[in-house]
C-alpha cells in the first residue's frame, strides 16, 4: 500500500532492485490480477509474503450483512494460504449506521473471531486484530487501543487470534508498550507495522500516515520494544498518504528502505 501507484509485477520488479525480499500484500489488487497468479509471481520474484491485509469489518447487526462478512473473512483465509503468508490482518469495522453500542459491536466481532479462529487455524492463518487510532472508531474499527485488541485475542488460542502492532495507531498510548510485551509473552504479536505521525492530518484522514522520520514517533525506540518482545519476524511499513501515491513508486520505495535503516537503529 505505501506504494500502491506499482502493480503487482512493477512491485516484484522494484523489490529486487532495492533488495526487499518480503511484501505485505493488500487483497484489491491480488484478486484484480488474480490469488494463484499472485502467488507466483511472489515465488518466482523470490519475495515471501509477510501479512495479508485485510479481513474484519465483523461489526454488522443485520444477520444476512453478518453471514456475508465471515464469508468473506473466509475467503481472505483462503487468499492468505494460497499467498504462503500465515497472518491475515484484521480491520475489525466501526459502528453500524444509526447505533451508539461500542460493547455490542465488540461482541459480534468476538462472535465472529469464534468461528473464522479454527476456520484460519485449519488453513496456517492466524487472524491478527489491528487496533486503530480512536478518530477511526465510529467507521472503520471499534478496536481503539493494544489492551482492547490483547483482551479480545485472548479469548481464542494464540496459533488462530492475536494482534497487528503498528505504530500509527499506538504511539500515543502509554499503555501500548506494556500491551505489546503482554502480545508477545502470550505468543500473539503477529504483526508488526511501522508508519509516523504527522499534522496537521489531512481531510479525511484516513491518507495521513507519514514517511518514516518526518513525525512525532520514535521509531527505533518502537522497534526496540518489539525486539524486547520477543518479535523476530517482519517488520513492515504501511504508509496510507496521497503525496506519496502521487509519486513514481520505485523513488518511493527506495525512499522508505533508507528511511527505515536510518530511522529504526
Amino acid at each position: 500500500m505505501t506504494v500502491k501507484k506499482l502493480s503487482l509485477p512493477e512491485l516484484a520488479e522494484a523489490c529486487a532492485r532495492v533488495g526487499v525480499g518480503q511484501v505485505g500484500l493488500w487483497r484489491e489488487p491480488v484478486q484484480e490480477y488474480g490469488v494463484e497468479s499472485a502467488a507466483k509471481l511472489m515465488r518466482d520474484a523470490g519475495l515471501a509474503v509477510t501479512t495479508l491485509c485485510r479481513g474484519g469489518f465483523l461489526t454488522d447487526i443485520d444477520a444476512h450483512a453478518r453471514v456475508a462478512a465471515v464469508d468473506d473473512n473466509k475467503r481472505a483465509v483462503d487468499e492468505a494460504a494460497v499467498l504462503g503468508t500465515d497472518t491475515l490482518v484484521l480491520v475489525s469495522g466501526g459502528l453500524p449506521a444509526g447505533s451508539r453500542d461500542l460493547t455490542g459491536a465488540r461482541e459480534r466481532i468476538a462472535d465472529a473471531l469464534a468461528e473464522l479462529g479454527p476456520y484460519a487455524a485449519d488453513r496456517g492463518v492466524r487472524l491478527a486484530i489491528e487496533p486503530l487510532h480512536p478518530m477511526y472508531a465510529a467507521d472503520r474499527c471499534v478496536v481503539s487501543t493494544l489492551k482492547q485488541a490483547n483482551d479480545l485475542a485472548e479469548r481464542f488460542p494464540a496459533d488462530q487470534v492475536g494482534v497487528c502492532v503498528d505504530t500509527y495507531h499506538v504511539w500515543w498510548d502509554d499503555t501500548a508498550p506494556a500491551e505489546l510485551a503482554r502480545a508477545g509473552a502470550h505468543g500473539r504479536l503477529h504483526a508488526f507495522q511501522l508508519a509516523d505521525w504527522v499534522t496537521p492530518l489531512p481531510e479525511g484522514v484516513l491518507t495521513g500516515r507519514g514517511q518514516l522520520g518526518d513525525g512525532s514517533v520514535d521509531l527505533a525506540a518502537w522497534c526496540g520494544l518489539a525486539r524486547d518482545a520477543g518479535h523476530t519476524g517482519p517488520i513492515e511499513v504501511e504508509l496510507f498518504n496521497a503525496g506519496l501515491w502521487a509519486r513514481d513508486g520505485g523513488e518511493v520505495l527506495a525512499e522508505t528502505a533508507e528511511r527505515y535503516l536510518r530511522h529504526t537503529t
